[in-house]
């Protein structure tokens, strides 16, 4: 394996109308599969909405409910990986008092299940009502010879987070996010950040538009080791794509010391 061609759905898709953003999902994954994509990453939240307040109970499946099996359908059908964001409620329970998280769930090509990973930091009033965070800090899966990690939106914002999966030694870290104004510096400057420090490629996938009180700023970006952006989506609903060339991060990793010149034994106050 030379390279993993990714594709990234920048799109808020319906909010509330699971069947409608499973549509615009396998859209974006027959177009994606058709330039010879292997992977299709969406936003945070992206099968119910970010906004949906009261209806998170509702919407929540499990991991292996109707729309993980959906997505896992859609995969399967066009020979792509899909990794997408939706509430995850724990267990079968349909009751309100089940814990919900934030999750995000990587499908293989074939539909099968490869990882879910519970958002660990969550951000606001809004989401520490109605989520419990996650207690996992590295999610990893295996695909087409690239160690993919998963990460959610503001998880990606403490260096600790990354730093984790460096160690780990994931290559492509994937981090579905719902990034709003005034906060588009995240997208802009601290994801080539993190992939450089790191020597890994950041895929960070956001939410556009107004939904509710927020409003997404998009710049969806796919960073690589050297910190610079391999593809750049704009402000509006947006498929764009770009290579994960594990040659490239190979190098890139023999020429950059971070991981290697670290003193750990200096860094214990951290914790």
């Amino acid at each position: 394996m030379t390279s993993l061609h990714t594709a990234l759905l920048q799109s808020s898709g319906r909010p509330g109308d699971v069947a409608h953003n499973l549509r615009v999902l396998g859209d974006a994954a027959r177009e994606a599969a058709s330039t010879g994509a292997g992977l299709l990453v969406c936003p945070e939240l992206f099968l119910t909405g970010y906004a949906i307040g009261g209806e998170v109970h509702r919407l929540a499946e499990p991991a292996d409910g109707d729309s993980g099996r959906a997505v896992g359908e859609i995969a399967a059908e066009h020979g792509i990986a899909v990794l997408y964001g939706y509430p995850e409620r724990a267990g079968h329970d349909d009751a309100d008092s089940a814990a919900v998280y934030n999750s995000a769930q990587l499908i293989g090509p074939g539909g099968e299940r490869l990882a879910n990973y519970r958002k660990t930091h969550l951000f606001g009033c809004f989401e520490r009502e109605w989520f419990t965070p996650g207690d996992r800090a590295v999610v990893q899966a295996e695909l087409s010879g690239v160690r993919i990690g998963v990460l959610i939106c503001y998880d990606v914002e403490f260096p600790e987070n990354v730093r984790a999966h460096a160690l780990a030694g994931t290559d492509l870290l994937l981090v579905p996010t719902a990034q709003m104004h005034p906060f588009q510096f995240v997208a802009e400057s601290v994801i080539p950040v993190r992939a450089f420090e790191n020597q890994m490629y950041v895929a960070y996938v956001n939410r556009v538009g107004q939904e509710g009180e927020f409003e997404f700023v998009g710049l969806s970006c796919l960073a690589g080791p050297d910190g610079v952006v391999r593809t750049r989506a704009g402000r509006g609903e947006q498929l764009v794509r770009a290579d994960v060339d594990a040659a490239f991060l190979k190098e890139s990793r023999a020429e950059n010391p971070y991981l290697h010149d670290r003193r750990p034994e200096l860094y214990g106050p951290l914790t």
